[in-house]
Protein backbone atom coordinates (compact mmCIF):
# COMPACT_ATOMS: atom_id res chain seq x y z
CA UNK A 1 0.00 0.00 0.00
CA UNK A 2 1.12 3.76 -0.47
CA UNK A 3 1.96 3.99 3.14
CA UNK A 4 1.84 7.82 2.73
CA UNK A 5 -2.17 8.08 2.24
CA UNK A 6 -4.33 8.38 4.94
CA UNK A 7 -8.09 7.69 3.95
CA UNK A 8 -12.08 7.17 5.61
CA UNK A 9 -13.44 3.79 4.06
CA UNK A 10 -17.26 4.36 4.37
CA UNK A 11 -20.26 1.51 3.01
CA UNK A 12 -23.57 0.55 4.43
CA UNK A 13 -23.71 -1.00 7.65
CA UNK A 14 -26.09 -3.94 7.06
CA UNK A 15 -24.80 -7.26 5.87
CA UNK A 16 -27.44 -7.50 3.09
CA UNK A 17 -25.97 -6.35 0.18
CA UNK A 18 -27.54 -5.57 -3.30
CA UNK A 19 -27.14 -8.63 -5.84
CA UNK A 20 -24.91 -6.25 -8.21
CA UNK A 21 -22.55 -3.93 -5.46
CA UNK A 22 -22.90 -0.34 -6.05
CA UNK A 23 -20.04 1.01 -7.63
CA UNK A 24 -17.46 2.32 -5.33
CA UNK A 25 -17.09 5.87 -4.67
CA UNK A 26 -13.61 7.79 -4.78
CA UNK A 27 -13.56 11.22 -3.43
CA UNK A 28 -10.12 13.45 -4.41
CA UNK A 29 -9.89 16.86 -2.30
CA UNK A 30 -8.29 19.89 -3.49
CA UNK A 31 -5.32 22.31 -2.76
CA UNK A 32 -4.88 23.17 0.42
CA UNK A 33 -7.75 20.87 2.27
CA UNK A 34 -7.74 17.30 3.01
CA UNK A 35 -10.69 14.75 2.89
CA UNK A 36 -12.47 16.21 5.64
CA UNK A 37 -13.91 18.54 2.88
CA UNK A 38 -15.81 15.76 1.30
CA UNK A 39 -18.19 14.99 5.14
CA UNK A 40 -21.60 15.78 3.52
CA UNK A 41 -20.77 13.47 0.73
CA UNK A 42 -19.32 10.55 3.15
CA UNK A 43 -22.06 11.21 4.91
CA UNK A 44 -24.53 10.83 2.21
CA UNK A 45 -23.53 8.20 -0.25
CA UNK A 46 -21.88 5.71 2.40
CA UNK A 47 -25.09 5.02 3.54
CA UNK A 48 -25.72 2.71 0.46
CA UNK A 49 -22.27 2.52 -1.28
CA UNK A 50 -18.62 2.05 -0.34
CA UNK A 51 -17.10 5.44 0.05
CA UNK A 52 -13.26 6.67 -0.21
CA UNK A 53 -11.86 9.70 0.57
CA UNK A 54 -8.07 9.89 1.17
CA UNK A 55 -6.02 12.94 2.04
CA UNK A 56 -3.28 13.51 -0.73
CA UNK A 57 0.23 13.06 -0.37
CA UNK A 58 1.36 16.22 1.68
CA UNK A 59 -2.39 17.43 3.14
CA UNK A 60 -4.39 16.57 6.07
CA UNK A 61 -2.67 13.12 7.90
CA UNK A 62 -0.83 12.14 5.10
CA UNK A 63 2.79 12.32 5.80
CA UNK A 64 5.02 15.07 3.79
CA UNK A 65 7.45 13.17 2.96
CA UNK A 66 8.62 11.63 0.66
CA UNK A 67 7.30 14.54 -1.59
CA UNK A 68 5.08 13.99 -4.52
CA UNK A 69 8.06 13.27 -7.19
CA UNK A 70 5.69 15.22 -9.93
CA UNK A 71 2.00 15.31 -10.56
CA UNK A 72 1.79 12.01 -11.73
CA UNK A 73 2.39 10.70 -7.77
CA UNK A 74 -1.01 11.66 -7.08
CA UNK A 75 -2.30 9.59 -9.27
CA UNK A 76 -0.24 6.80 -8.43
CA UNK A 77 -0.83 7.09 -4.80
CA UNK A 78 -4.48 6.31 -5.54
CA UNK A 79 -3.43 3.41 -8.28
CA UNK A 80 -1.79 1.85 -5.38
CA UNK A 81 -5.08 2.77 -2.73
CA UNK A 82 -7.37 0.64 -4.44
CA UNK A 83 -4.98 -1.78 -5.55
CA UNK A 84 -4.55 -2.27 -0.93
CA UNK A 85 -8.28 -2.01 -0.80
CA UNK A 86 -8.99 -4.07 -3.43
CA UNK A 87 -11.43 -2.22 -5.50
CA UNK A 88 -11.26 -2.68 -9.15
CA UNK A 89 -12.92 -0.31 -10.27
CA UNK A 90 -15.15 3.17 -9.48
CA UNK A 91 -16.33 6.50 -9.90
CA UNK A 92 -13.83 9.01 -9.31
CA UNK A 93 -14.79 12.68 -8.26
CA UNK A 94 -12.26 15.49 -7.65
CA UNK A 95 -12.47 19.05 -7.21
CA UNK A 96 -10.23 21.85 -8.30
CA UNK A 97 -6.49 20.20 -8.09
CA UNK A 98 -8.52 17.11 -6.93
CA UNK A 99 -10.29 16.81 -10.63
CA UNK A 100 -6.72 17.82 -12.30
CA UNK A 101 -5.64 14.51 -9.85
CA UNK A 102 -8.68 12.66 -11.23
CA UNK A 103 -8.13 13.75 -14.90
CA UNK A 104 -4.29 12.00 -14.63
CA UNK A 105 -6.14 8.87 -13.00
CA UNK A 106 -7.91 8.31 -16.36
CA UNK A 107 -5.15 9.02 -18.50
CA UNK A 108 -2.99 6.26 -16.21
CA UNK A 109 -5.37 3.77 -15.29
CA UNK A 110 -8.75 4.36 -17.92
CA UNK A 111 -9.60 0.54 -17.40
CA UNK A 112 -10.17 1.28 -14.14
CA UNK A 113 -12.77 4.33 -14.06
CA UNK A 114 -16.59 3.94 -14.58
CA UNK A 115 -17.58 7.52 -14.78
CA UNK A 116 -15.81 10.64 -14.13
CA UNK A 117 -16.67 14.02 -11.42
CA UNK A 118 -14.90 17.05 -12.38
CA UNK A 119 -15.87 20.10 -9.65
CA UNK A 120 -14.46 23.06 -10.17
CA UNK A 121 -11.96 22.50 -12.10
CA UNK A 122 -10.10 22.85 -15.30
CA UNK A 123 -8.15 20.41 -17.94
CA UNK A 124 -5.47 23.12 -19.28
CA UNK A 125 -1.99 22.90 -18.60
CA UNK A 126 -0.05 25.95 -16.41
CA UNK A 127 0.70 28.87 -18.16
CA UNK A 128 4.15 30.35 -18.10
CA UNK A 129 3.05 33.18 -16.16
CA UNK A 130 1.18 30.74 -14.02
CA UNK A 131 4.08 28.51 -13.31
CA UNK A 132 6.11 31.21 -11.99
CA UNK A 133 3.12 32.29 -10.04
CA UNK A 134 2.44 28.80 -8.41
CA UNK A 135 6.67 28.46 -7.77
CA UNK A 136 5.92 31.57 -6.07
CA UNK A 137 3.32 31.19 -3.94
CA UNK A 138 5.19 27.90 -2.72
CA UNK A 139 8.18 29.82 -1.80
CA UNK A 140 5.65 32.39 -0.19
CA UNK A 141 4.59 29.28 1.85
CA UNK A 142 7.10 28.34 3.24
CA UNK A 143 8.74 31.55 4.45
CA UNK A 144 5.31 32.32 5.59
CA UNK A 145 3.00 29.33 6.78
CA UNK A 146 -0.16 28.86 5.37
CA UNK A 147 -2.44 31.90 7.82
CA UNK A 148 -1.94 34.71 5.70
CA UNK A 149 -2.80 33.05 2.49
CA UNK A 150 -5.75 31.40 3.96
CA UNK A 151 -7.01 34.51 5.24
CA UNK A 152 -6.48 36.08 1.55
CA UNK A 153 -8.38 33.24 -0.53
CA UNK A 154 -11.11 32.17 2.24
CA UNK A 155 -14.10 34.32 0.87
CA UNK A 156 -12.95 33.13 -3.25
CA UNK A 157 -12.83 29.55 -2.03
CA UNK A 158 -16.37 29.97 -0.56
CA UNK A 159 -18.44 32.89 -1.32
CA UNK A 160 -18.38 35.65 1.12
CA UNK A 161 -22.14 34.96 1.39
CA UNK A 162 -21.44 30.92 2.43
CA UNK A 163 -22.48 30.14 5.96
CA UNK A 164 -20.42 30.67 8.88
CA UNK A 165 -19.38 27.37 9.39
CA UNK A 166 -18.75 26.31 6.51
CA UNK A 167 -16.25 29.51 6.34
CA UNK A 168 -14.24 28.29 9.48
CA UNK A 169 -14.36 24.40 8.69
CA UNK A 170 -12.71 25.77 5.06
CA UNK A 171 -10.53 28.33 6.77
CA UNK A 172 -9.38 25.47 9.10
CA UNK A 173 -8.63 22.87 6.61
CA UNK A 174 -5.97 25.75 5.01
CA UNK A 175 -4.40 26.31 8.16
CA UNK A 176 -3.80 23.11 9.47
CA UNK A 177 -2.23 21.89 5.98
CA UNK A 178 1.35 21.45 6.28
CA UNK A 179 3.41 24.38 3.91
CA UNK A 180 5.77 21.70 2.80
CA UNK A 181 3.04 19.57 1.25
CA UNK A 182 1.56 22.34 0.10
CA UNK A 183 4.55 23.73 -1.54
CA UNK A 184 5.62 20.69 -3.13
CA UNK A 185 2.03 20.00 -4.60
CA UNK A 186 1.77 23.65 -6.32
CA UNK A 187 5.49 22.89 -7.89
CA UNK A 188 4.01 19.79 -9.35
CA UNK A 189 0.99 21.23 -10.26
CA UNK A 190 2.71 23.63 -12.17
CA UNK A 191 4.11 21.46 -13.94
CA UNK A 192 1.00 18.91 -14.89
CA UNK A 193 0.37 17.70 -18.87
CA UNK A 194 -2.77 19.31 -20.10
CA UNK A 195 -5.82 17.08 -20.50
CA UNK A 196 -8.00 19.09 -22.94
CA UNK A 197 -7.35 16.33 -25.87
CA UNK A 198 -7.54 13.56 -23.22
CA UNK A 199 -11.63 14.20 -22.41
CA UNK A 200 -12.42 14.27 -25.67
CA UNK A 201 -11.24 10.93 -25.76
CA UNK A 202 -13.15 9.55 -22.35
CA UNK A 203 -15.51 6.62 -22.87
CA UNK A 204 -17.03 6.74 -19.83
CA UNK A 205 -20.16 8.91 -18.33
CA UNK A 206 -18.75 11.99 -16.83
CA UNK A 207 -20.26 15.24 -14.58
CA UNK A 208 -18.95 18.46 -14.38
CA UNK A 209 -20.13 20.22 -11.53
CA UNK A 210 -19.39 24.21 -10.63
CA UNK A 211 -20.64 26.81 -8.47
CA UNK A 212 -22.05 29.74 -10.24
CA UNK A 213 -20.06 32.18 -8.44
CA UNK A 214 -16.45 30.37 -8.74
CA UNK A 215 -13.86 33.03 -9.66
CA UNK A 216 -10.82 30.20 -9.84
CA UNK A 217 -12.36 28.26 -12.10
CA UNK A 218 -15.64 29.78 -13.62
CA UNK A 219 -18.83 28.22 -15.23
CA UNK A 220 -17.13 29.15 -18.89
CA UNK A 221 -14.84 26.98 -18.10
CA UNK A 222 -17.15 23.99 -16.98
CA UNK A 223 -19.35 24.47 -19.98
CA UNK A 224 -15.64 24.13 -22.11
CA UNK A 225 -15.26 20.69 -20.62
CA UNK A 226 -18.91 19.58 -21.07
CA UNK A 227 -18.52 20.43 -24.38
CA UNK A 228 -15.52 18.44 -24.62
CA UNK A 229 -16.17 15.19 -23.18
CA UNK A 230 -18.20 12.68 -25.17
CA UNK A 231 -21.14 12.10 -22.80
CA UNK A 232 -21.54 14.19 -20.06
CA UNK A 233 -23.88 16.49 -17.94
CA UNK A 234 -23.35 20.10 -16.60
CA UNK A 235 -24.75 21.04 -13.04
CA UNK A 236 -24.25 24.61 -12.68
CA UNK A 237 -25.06 25.47 -9.00
CA UNK A 238 -26.41 28.64 -7.76
CA UNK A 239 -25.58 30.42 -4.22
CA UNK A 240 -21.64 28.45 -4.06
CA UNK A 241 -18.59 29.14 -5.24
CA UNK A 242 -15.87 27.16 -5.62
CA UNK A 243 -16.68 24.64 -3.20
CA UNK A 244 -20.16 23.91 -3.71
CA UNK A 245 -20.22 20.36 -2.04
CA UNK A 246 -19.67 22.40 0.91
CA UNK A 247 -21.69 25.41 0.72
CA UNK A 248 -24.48 23.93 -0.83
CA UNK A 249 -24.51 20.45 0.02
CA UNK A 250 -27.40 19.52 -0.98
CA UNK A 251 -27.85 20.54 -4.58
CA UNK A 252 -24.47 18.85 -5.17
CA UNK A 253 -25.50 15.56 -3.74
CA UNK A 254 -28.64 15.58 -5.82
CA UNK A 255 -26.75 15.79 -9.47
CA UNK A 256 -23.91 13.71 -7.96
CA UNK A 257 -26.55 11.22 -7.04
CA UNK A 258 -28.48 11.20 -10.45
CA UNK A 259 -24.65 10.64 -12.13
CA UNK A 260 -24.07 7.73 -9.62
CA UNK A 261 -27.42 5.93 -10.27
CA UNK A 262 -26.49 6.20 -14.21
CA UNK A 263 -23.59 4.79 -13.67
CA UNK A 264 -25.06 2.22 -11.65
CA UNK A 265 -26.96 1.17 -14.07
CA UNK A 266 -24.47 0.34 -16.76
CA UNK A 267 -23.17 -2.55 -14.39
CA UNK A 268 -23.53 -5.69 -15.87
CA UNK A 269 -25.89 -8.42 -14.45
CA UNK A 270 -24.85 -10.93 -12.33
CA UNK A 271 -23.75 -14.09 -13.89
CA UNK A 272 -26.58 -16.78 -13.42
CA UNK A 273 -25.78 -19.62 -10.78
CA UNK A 274 -24.03 -22.65 -12.27
CA UNK A 275 -25.95 -25.96 -12.68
Amino acid sequence: MAPFLVYEDKGPVSSRQPVVPLVPLVLVHGHPFDRTMWAPQLRTFSAARRVIAPDLRGYGASPTTPAVPDFSGFARDIEALLDELGVESCVLAGLSMGGQIVMDCYRLFPERVRGLVLADTFPSAETPQGVRDRDAMADRLLAEGMRGYADEVLERMVAPYAPAEVKTHVHRMMTATSPEGAAAALRARARRPDYNALLTRVTVPALVVVGADDTYTPVSDARAMHAALPDAALHVIEGSAHMPNLERPAEFDTALAEFLARVDERQPSPAPPRL
